[in-house]
């Protein structure tokens, strides 16, 4: 990766969604702007907020697709990342940083 890119794997569970019926909401479909999570697989050297293994916060029209070894990720710009993940610390805060 060069500069300030990030690839992304796009998270499974932000491809379908199920509503509080249980009614399963595919990912094509459309609802406002909804942001979207995934794990970076790699960074560019002048990245410097995310690191390899966080789990990321974006936005998935703001993306250029990639398929490497038959497996799709998303090319970001670090500014284009809106937040990050903290693994579970004990119930303590939000679990976000921003």
């Amino acid at each position: 990766m060069l500069h300030d890119r990030v690839l992304v794997r796009l998270d499974a569970e932000s491809a379908e969604r199920l509503s509080t019926s249980g009614i399963v909401i595919p990912a094509t479909a459309t609802m406002g702007k909804r942001l979207a999570w995934g794990l970076v697989v790699a960074t560019g050297q002048h990245v410097r907020q995310v690191a390899h293994g966080d789990r990321v916060l974006f936005d998935p029209e703001d993306r250029a697709e990639v398929e490497l070894a038959g497996v799709d990720y998303l090319l970001l710009r670090e500014r284009d990342i809106h937040g990050v993940a903290e693994p579970e610390t004990g119930g303590e805060g939000t679990g976000l940083y921003l």
